[in-house]
């Protein structure tokens, strides 16, 4: 049984820590934090289903003075497990690789992290085999990831020469409150870091892009023009992204209108904080434009790379040593599966 640790308990650490535990072939040692944020004070109300580990140990007593048990350090945490799932906030998990190296622990580092923590740019379909049996892995962000899914599925079947993409970007996540309030769209520069990176990972593929930062919380939406090696359709494209366990294909014709909806859809299926895994792709966005293909996909961005993570864990403790066979141990155990 493979041992897991996960430091920083916050939007995403969380829920890597809530993907661990349902993979059956793993073992959640614990997470760790600094200080009784909102989720460590749940955690602590549900019981301690998971260990807390402080750290800054210097820093314990804000966690002993709110009754908040402490299992140990960050330090002692990493000396317990295979691997680290790094979920803190940028330039933190780079400190935090000091510690990693010292016990000789591998670690998978956020999109946040600069790509220079790393040795390998991971993303769980389209370079797995990179990934096998390395130290340091680094995911990439929300929206490059389900980007790159789908880019993906669509290069292994036909072949992609090139794809530009339009971003409209949440711009915080529920519950956060540094971004201000606002009622306004904010245009940045352009190419946006989602397409250099999709080219990192997929080097063939020539792409840029447009980024917007819109005033909500739930979810990106982004719209890809891509251009195949052979002119794709509609009917050939749904089929694709059905067969996909990580793609979900939505019909705004069934009630699923935008972000919200997809949002609202994954509390009716109970599932916990309203997590979704899988990107959503619009049947009737689905477009030719000439020889181009476009649609737009739904990135639920604080769940959405909780499954490439598990897959990263897999490749360097070369649990699978074949894509295959990774992603579709990651896909079972956290209920994915293809809709065609």
């Amino acid at each position: 049984m493979v041992k897991v640790g996960v430091a920083g308990y916050g939007v995403i650490g969380q829920r890597l820590a809530d993907g661990v535990a349902r993979q059956k072939d793993m073992e959640l040692v614990g997470v760790a934090d600094v200080a009784p944020t909102l989720p460590v004070r749940a955690l602590a109300e549900k019981g301690m289903p998971y260990k807390l580990f402080t750290a800054v140990p210097e820093k314990r007593n804000l966690l002993d003075d709110v009754g908040i048990p402490v299992s140990g350090t960050l330090e002692e945490l990493v000396q317990e497990v295979d691997i680290m799932l790094d979920a803190t906030n940028a330039g933190v998990g780079a400190k935090n690789k000091e510690i990693y190296q010292k016990y000789n622990t591998k670690a998978v580092f956020q999109g946040g992290e600069k790509n220079n923590v790393a040795d390998v740019f991971f993303h769980g379909y389209a370079n797995y085999e990179k990934g096998i049996g390395a130290d340091y892995l680094k995911l990439t962000s929300c929206n490059t990831t389900g980007l790159i899914r789908a880019i993906d599925a669509i290069d292994r079947a036909v072949g992609v020469v090139k794809t530009a993409i339009t971003i409209i970007r949440r711009v915080a996540d529920p519950g956060d409150y540094h971004r201000g309030l606002t009622n306004a769209l904010q245009v940045a520069e352009a190419p946006n870091h989602q397409a250099l990176d999709l080219m990192t990972i997929m080097p063939h593929v020539d792409a840029t892009g447009i980024l917007i930062h819109t005033p909500v919380t739930h979810g990106h939406i982004i719209t890809p023009v891509v251009t195949t090696k052979k002119k794709m359709h509609k009917e050939e494209l749904l089929e694709i992204f059905k067969a996909h366990p990580r793609i979900r294909v939505v019909r705004l014709a069934d009630g699923f209108l935008g972000n919200a909806s997809l949002f609202k859809y994954a509390r009716d299926l109970g599932h916990p904080r309203g997590d979704m895994y899988e990107i959503a792709v619009w049947e009737e966005t689905i477009v030719n434009s000439g020889d181009d293909i476009m649609f737009a996909i739904n990135i639920p961005q604080e769940a959405v790379v909780i499954p490439e993570n598990m897959d990263a864990i897999r490749a360097a403790l070369k649990m699978q040593t074949s894509r295959d066979e990774g992603v579709a141990k990651t896909n079972e155990y956290l209920g994915m599966k293809a809709r065609g």
